[in-house]
């Protein structure tokens, strides 16, 4: 039994990723069987098995688990039909009829620390805030606040994660900029963001800023 599901992490493994126009920082990892075209995602990210992605800009960070679905181009609804045999590009039925040129898609954002659950689905064009969390299975097809809390069909807010006074202080830390040397000095903190915070106005008051 050991050996057969070392055998099955192997071959899940082995099945690779399709990336294309993609700028993955060095510190990040996606996950084989995923589908990325034009993502961009910031350092110490990352996304679980079987994702896609279409046109998305993800910040530092970022925990995405597996099945989520990012953006994604949209069929045309104002024309005489939604089939893409009418529009440009290669689909999964060859036959073009015309080859009409479709606007492209928005740009999804998702910023820093963001937490997206287990196949939660985010359309095209959504601003998710830094630190929000995104329930497994979530439809998210609006915005989502900084370090908020959304769930559900279509997404609704939970709670938020912090007050209203912390939020802002985190937002204004910009923590997931400093470097790694800072990292290692504040990671003691990252368990109580109180403390965090306060450690910050330490170093400030004593560099005289």
């Amino acid at each position: 039994m050991k050996l057969a599901y070392i055998w099955s992490k192997v071959l899940k493994k082995m099945r690779l990723s399709a990336l294309k126009n993609c700028k993955i920082h060095e510190t990040s990892k996606v996950e084989s069987g995923c589908n990325l075209v034009d993502v961009k995602m910031d350092r110490y990210s990352f996304c679980g098995y079987n994702c896609e992605m279409i046109n998305t800009e993800i910040g530092s960070f970022c925990s995405i688990a597996n099945g989520v679905v990012i953006g994604g181009e949209m069929h045309p609804i104002n024309w005489v039909s939604t089939s893409p045999v009418f529009y440009e590009g290669r689909d999964s039925v060859k036959r073009k009829f015309s080859e009409h040129k479709r606007e492209k898609g928005l740009k999804t954002i998702i910023g820093h620390d963001v937490w997206i659950g287990q196949n939660s689905l985010i359309k095209q064009g959504i601003k998710i805030g830094n630190g929000a969390v995104i329930g497994m299975g979530s439809v998210v097809t609006k915005d989502v606040a900084p370090y908020s809390i959304v769930a559900g069909n279509s997404s609704k807010l939970i709670k938020m994660r912090f007050n209203d006074e912390i939020i802002k202080e985190l937002e204004n830390s910009k923590w997931w900029e400093y470097s790694n040397e800072e990292l290692v000095d504040y990671a003691i903190y990252f368990k109580e963001p109180l403390k965090f915070l306060n450690k910050i106005k330490e170093e400030k008051i004593k560099n005289g800023k």
